[in-house]
């Protein structure tokens, strides 16, 4: 009976969403602004959760461009998406990056970007 109850519990038990998993990224600057490139893994199920954004953001969480991801990853994994244009206050050094889910919206965790220097 107690097994019973423990399969019952667990099949009731919803599936917990998490976030979306920053694991690269770089930036390169042009003429027309800069180019952020970010590698997310998210273990994505179809439409109801998927990585379905990333921001850039400064030290005080402003954010400074945001790039929509409009559809599932699941069979893409990790995948890697850009944002051109970005224009970045011309004495920041380092930018940080946060995904967002559809189950979850934005993560908790940053991923620091240190921005290379222009000679």
């Amino acid at each position: 009976m107690r097994h019973l109850w423990i399969g019952l519990i667990c099949a009731a038990t919803p599936a917990v969403a998490h976030d979306a998993e920053i694991i690269g990224a770089t930036a390169t600057r042009s003429d027309a602004g800069w180019h952020i490139s970010v590698t997310i893994a998210h273990d994505e199920t179809g439409w109801d959760d998927y990585a379905d954004g990333w921001r850039i953001e400064n030290a005080a969480g402003d954010t400074l461009g945001t790039r929509v991801l409009h559809h599932p990853h699941v069979n893409e994994q990790p995948f890697t998406r850009s944002l051109s244009g970005v224009s970045l206050p011309k004495a920041a050094e380092t930018i940080w990056i946060r995904a967002r889910t559809s189950a979850e919206g934005w993560g908790h965790e940053r991923f620091e970007l240190t921005l290379p220097t222009v000679k």
